[in-house]
């Protein structure tokens, strides 16, 4: 499942979700659509807030599916 879908699921948008994890909303948009990818200190924290390990993860999710988007 995407980053997107993880932080969704909680009920939380980007600002709230960004802030829990110490990071800009642009930062946690840039991980959520591929374009970025966070380091391990982050990663743990993603962990906790979403209840989730690393390994679900689809950071590539979003990515793939914005270029597969048309107008």
């Amino acid at each position: 499942m995407s980053l997107k879908s993880y932080r969704v699921n909680k009920n939380l948008t980007q600002d709230e979700a960004a802030a829990q994890l110490g990071i800009s909303r642009a930062a946690l948009a840039r991980y959520e659509t591929g374009r970025g990818f966070p380091n391990v200190p982050l990663i743990q924290k993603i962990e906790q807030l979403y209840g989730i390990s690393f390994v679900d993860i689809d950071f590539m999710h979003d990515r793939e599916s914005d270029s597969t988007e048309t107008s």
